[in-house]
């Protein structure tokens, strides 16, 4: 079991430059049916497809969301068809399974004035952390950044006041992401006040970016200074919120998902909220009918 699993990701690292966080998920989730199936008398790589259908009904009894499983189905399905391209074995199990359904799930994000009482508790916070989390805020809704590609940032990442941030997105794939004049100026702040060093957010021992779990408790922090429920605020609330605001505010949807770094447009309709909500704004408010039913509504709310 464990060499085809190990095969497995060694593949996804050299031929899909998979982040750490990619792969500790396929191991998990791959290692956990791994265990099922062994109940049953049989191996990871060799389970058939009534183990793997049980496996999915135990999940679905032991009340995890469809989400979950159908990461889970996710992750062996590739495992299957690795091994059906390595020759291992003549067929996929999973073939035969059906995804879980998952409703549709809109994105969570912020109001503009949010973000902005956000930044402004940042100003605020100590002189000794008030320069992070600035130039993160201001980096983060400027460019939409995932946390782990804004932690990733060398400390020359925004050096000689570059305009564009150069930046390696899943599968490797690098994108230039203009930045506003705000985000310029607050890196430069934590740039002079910083020793030097590699990282542009360092941890705590300067060799080592900082955690993604330690700028969430420091985010945690900021919101409830700024007044907002902590639990609504995190790293991808300000990316949904990038997303959001630049729809609202006339941006498309092939640009956005350029700025993003999807691979596939498919995911970036997940914000096709924002532009229904703005073309129904947009027919009431010019619109002629819309306009004269609204006449008739007040009208008759009148009388």
């Amino acid at each position: 079991m464990e060499r085809h699993l190990e095969a497995f990701l060694e593949m996804l690292l050299a031929e899909r430059n998979a982040a750490r966080n990619t792969l500790t998920a396929y191991r998990s989730d791959l290692e956990d049916f791994a265990r099922f199936a062994a109940g049953r008398g049989e191996g990871l790589a060799s389970a058939g497809t009534a183990t793997c259908r049980k496996y999915f009904a135990s999940l679905a009894a032991a009340g995890l969301s469809a989400r979950t499983a159908a990461r889970r189905l996710t992750a062996l399905r590739r495992f299957y068809r690795f091994l059906l391209r390595e020759r291992v074995r003549a067929d996929d199990p999973t073939g035969a399974l059906d995804a879980p359904k998952i409703g549709r799930s809109l994105p969570k994000y912020l109001s503009e004035a949010e973000v902005d009482a956000l930044l402004a508790a940042a100003r605020a916070r100590p002189e000794a952390q008030a320069p992070t989390m600035v130039a993160a805020l201001e980096i983060l809704y400027a460019t939409g950044l995932r946390v782990s590609e804004l932690l990733a940032l060398p400390r020359n990442a925004l050096a000689s006041g570059a305009e564009v941030l150069l930046v390696r997105g899943k599968g490797g794939r690098e994108r230039l992401l203009p930045l506003s004049a705000a985000a310029r100026e607050a890196a430069a702040v934590l740039v002079k006040t910083r020793a030097p060093g590699r990282w542009l957010f360092p941890g705590r021992g300067e060799a080592q970016p900082m955690t993604r779990q330690g700028f969430a408790l420091a985010l945690k922090a900021v919101a409830l200074d700024a007044g907002i429920l902590p639990a609504r605020v995190s790293p991808h609330v300000l990316r949904h919120s990038f997303a959001s605001h630049m729809l609202a505010r006339g941006a498309d949807l092939r640009s956005l998902q350029l700025l993003l770094g999807h691979a596939d447009i498919a995911t970036t309709q997940i914000y096709t909220h924002v532009l229904e909500e703005r073309l129904q704004r947009l027919v009431e408010a010019h619109h002629p009918l819309a306009t004269a039913h609204a006449g008739a509504d007040r009208r008759r709310g009148g009388c």
